[in-house]
């Protein structure tokens, strides 16, 4: 057969005209299709994390910066007060004081008034009885407006104080940075400027570093006590590697209050650890190690065990045990092997256990509250506190978030040094 006749025999045949847009149309609908699937298929983990991760933080972010309370129980006086530019020892025109009158008489019985004397107080101690006398005064007698002003110095002389009304006017905005400041022990002063807060209100940047403080001594020690129990995971037999993961496993399967309650019974001075020390001879008195950091210290290592146990087990058992034989035939010292092949590849598990242990710990609650004194309560007490307590949304949710922003930052630190994968356990 000739060479013009074979490729004659090989050409492809000419489509149709427009077959290839066809074609194209097919392809792209098909595509679209798959897309589609793939799309629906990751859909509810999408809602999960925006109605569960996404909205909660939304809302706590709003939270933390709304300043409802003087709008809505003195709508009249917040809008006189924005025209109003305070200076030193100075008060504002009869119109604020005829605005606040009527104000209050409107919401005398109310929760608003309740709501508004607790704002107030954050600002001023003490704002809150002055808005509560006032407001009790304004149901009975409220007077018209051109004797406004001499009826609430009447009430209560404070009336007349610029710092009252500097007060009433920065909390009368939208929104305010008051939590956000306080949080940092920040403050805005009666002239408009950020300064630093009265000495006995800096409190939260000292909690906020005994918070990141504990928790990184308890993922040191975690790391440091869970590696070698990770290791004898991988080397032990099969019997005693199933008993020590029953052990590590066993917090899990119990409540936190439970597992807390039992620490307390255990390391109380009439507890096993005192009467076994005593019965040894190792001391002659009961040791204080409950209500303390010591306590603290136990109970927080041994429920966030786990956390680091296990992903260094799953790092640990994926590396070939041959290599440290191969080191070591090499002339390496085993301690050598372990510092440049063994530790190096379990790297990632590392990374993950202990990032993983350090957010746990870092927002952590019920523990402190329990095993530990007033000294070594975190940062989650005081947001529960103020959530639970004093019904204080606004510097619960600034709390929350400095919180959040400072975990975000250890793990940028973090990714940024060892990078994502290992962070995710990655090789």
């Amino acid at each position: 057969m000739s060479t013009g006749s074979s490729a004659a025999s090989l050409a492809v045949p000419a489509l149709p005209a427009g077959a290839g847009a066809a074609l194209r149309r097919s392809t792209h609908r098909a595509g679209r299709r798959q897309r589609l699937v793939s799309l629906l298929l990751v859909a509810p983990l999408l809602l999960y994390g925006a109605v569960f991760f996404l909205l909660p933080l939304a809302m706590m972010v709003h939270r933390a910066i709304d300043n409802p309370e003087v709008r809505e129980a003195l709508p009249r006086t917040a809008q006189v007060l924005a025209d109003w530019q305070p200076a030193a020892a100075s008060l504002p025109g009869d119109p604020a004081f005829a605005a606040l009158a009527a104000d209050m008489a409107q919401a005398q019985g109310t929760r608003a008034v309740g709501e508004l004397g607790r704002r107030m107080n954050y600002e001023i101690s003490g704002y809150r009885t002055l808005v509560m006398k006032t407001a009790r005064r304004a149901g009975t007698d409220a007077p018209a407006a051109p004797d406004a002003r001499a009826w609430l110095l009447e009430v209560d002389p404070r009336w007349g104080e610029s710092a009252y009304w500097s007060a009433l006017r920065r909390a009368a905005t939208p929104y305010t940075g008051r939590y956000l400041l306080a949080a940092l022990d920040m403050a805005e002063n009666d002239e408009g400027r950020i300064v630093r807060a009265e000495p006995d209100q800096r409190i939260y940047l000292d909690i906020l570093w005994r918070t990141l403080s504990i928790a990184g001594a308890v993922t040191l020690a975690c790391l440091l006590l869970g590696y070698p129990l990770a290791a004898l995971l991988v080397k032990a037999p099969k019997p005693i590697a199933f008993a020590i993961m029953l052990a590590v496993l066993l917090p899990f399967w119990t409540s936190l209050l439970a597992r807390t309650t039992a620490w307390i019974v255990v390391l109380q001075e009439n507890g096993l650890v005192n009467a076994l020390l005593q019965a040894i001879g190792a001391v002659n008195q009961p040791l204080a190690l409950i209500f303390n950091a010591t306590g603290l210290y136990i109970v927080m290592v041994h429920i966030l065990l786990p956390f680091a146990v296990l992903p260094i087990y799953n790092s640990l058992k994926g590396i070939p045990p041959h290599l440290m034989r191969a080191s070591s035939s090499l002339g390496a010292h085993p301690v050598r092997g372990f510092l440049h092949v063994y530790l190096p590849l379990s790297l990632p598990g590392v990374a993950a256990g202990g990032l993983l242990t350090f957010i746990v710990a870092a927002g952590y609650y019920i523990t402190p509250s329990l095993v530990g004194s007033a000294r070594e309560q975190m940062l989650g007490y005081f947001v529960a506190f103020y959530a639970n307590n004093t019904v204080n949304w606004g510097m619960a949710s600034a709390l929350g978030l400095m919180l959040l922003a400072c975990v975000m930052a250890v793990y940028l630190v973090a990714a940024s040094t060892l990078g994502v994968k290992q962070l995710a356990g990655i090789k």
